[in-house]
This record gives C-alpha cells, structure tokens and sequence, in this order.
C-alpha cells in the first residue's frame, strides 16, 4: 500500500482539500491519504509558524514519525505547501518516493511579479483591509479559482473553517516570509509531476514552467483552472497522478 501526504498552502488547512481526497481515491483505491496540517494552520492554529520552509518539512516529518507511519511516502502539495514537499524529499530523499507539486513558485528559478502576479496585488490589499470573515473567504475563492462563480456551501464551509480554527496574522506573516526566502534545490531530489492550471491568477504558470525546466520533470497544465486546481477540477488532479504513475515516469 502506497502512503500518500497532502499538504495545503499558505493559511490554508486539511479541510480546505474539500471532497478531492474522495476523488484521488477513486483513481487511487489501494493507497493510504493523509491530510497533514501546516504548524499555525488548522488543528496547529495554536503554534508558532516557522519562518523557514525546512522547519516546516521537520514538523511534518516528525508528525508522520509520531502517527506511526513508516516511509516511503508520496508528497502532494500545492502553493507554499509544495515547497515543504521539497525541502522534506530535498533533506530526505530515502523517505520520499514521488512528488505531485501544484501551482507552486520557487524564488530560486523565478522571479517575484510572476510569483505573485501584479494583478492579484490590489485583491491582496483588500484581502487585508478586510475584516467580515465571510467577505474575506469570496476574496480568496476570487484570487484562487477559475470556476464561474463561488458557490454558496462552499463560502459557508470556508467562513465556518475561519471561524472555528482561525490563522493569526502573525502567522499568515511568518508563513509568508518563509515562501519568500525558500530557496530550491538545482536538480530534483525525487521523482517529480509539475501540475499547473492555466487560468492561475495568483501564481503565473511560468513559474511550473521554469521547475519542470530545470528539474527536467513531467508538468501538466490544466487549460483553465485557476490557483486551486484540485478543487476547480479535481477528477483531472487525480486522472493525471494515476496516468503518470501507469507510465512509469516517476522510476526514470
């Protein structure tokens, strides 16, 4: 049985995934999920973020250690959370048997108005002018999906995650200068899948682009998709993971 760990991004939670779980699984019966929290984030909201991508990595690695799972483990992460992916198979690489990395940026292979595209500046300002916990979610849905309008559970469930498990600021800005100083490896330490969606408004998709380049690694864009693509079309996520384990790419 393979073990899969997925991790969300910056703010974000294990609840956050939504129903995508429940789809990697029809493509994945025999594997095991674990959804794993960020320190600050979720079941962790009491923590202190650390302002270094690497402690990140340790404290999911230590969390895996105390649930008893033994490695190998496969990483799927998205946003800041696949940078976590990549300094544990970066300092680790004996644990880790693949990578799956979704809409993520490195600082080390592309630079800042592609990481966080100018246009989505004026929506982060007001993301953080915002105080109604509700306003601030359909901010959020706006900045990460393409789908053609926010439906009204799903804003419900996300106000009711920030309502009940809220991330401080102090975190949200610990997390943040963490993603910006990560600095990734020049080769892939594992076996890597790039997915992209093409309609990412946040994270220019050049910056998958520029890792599938100098990791030399499979990508995948999703032609319209935007920032959270598991959850704008999560069927595609999981198909692409399955068609990409049956091709034998990740044992190259």
């Amino acid at each position: 049985m393979s073990t899969w760990v997925l991790l969300r991004g910056l703010t974000r939670e294990r609840r956050h995934w939504g129903n995508f779980p429940e789809q990697l699984m029809l493509e994945l019966p025999e594997a095991r999920l674990i959804t794993m929290e960020l320190p600050g984030n979720g079941d962790l909201n009491a923590m202190n973020s650390p302002v270094c991508i690497s402690e990140m990595a340790a404290n999911c690695r230590a969390e895996m250690k105390q649930l008893g799972v033994s490695p190998p483990y496969n990483l799927l992460a998205m946003s800041m959370g696949a940078m976590v992916a990549t300094a544990w198979a970066e300092a680790h690489p004996d644990e880790i048997a693949a990578c799956v990395l979704i809409n993520t940026s490195f600082g080390s292979f592309s630079p800042l108005h592609h990481r966080l595209r100018p246009r989505a500046w004026p929506k982060l300002v007001r993301l953080l002018l915002t105080v109604n916990a509700r306003r601030r979610e359909q901010i959020i849905f706006r900045l990460t999906s393409r789908l053609s309008r926010a439906p009204e559970e799903r804003i419900d469930e996300w106000t009711a995650i920030r309502r009940s498990r809220p991330v401080g600021a102090w975190n949200a800005w610990r997390q943040l200068a963490a993603a910006a100083c990560f600095q990734a490896p020049p080769a892939a330490p594992v076996a890597t899948l790039v997915l992209a969606g093409a309609g990412d408004g946040l994270v220019d998709p050049r910056c998958s682009l520029d890792i599938a380049r100098r990791w030399k690694c499979v990508m995948a864009v999703h032609p319209t998709a935007g920032h959270d693509l598991p959850m704008d079309d999560g069927p595609w996520v999981a198909g692409t993971i399955r068609a990409w384990l049956a091709s034998g790419s990740q044992s190259s």
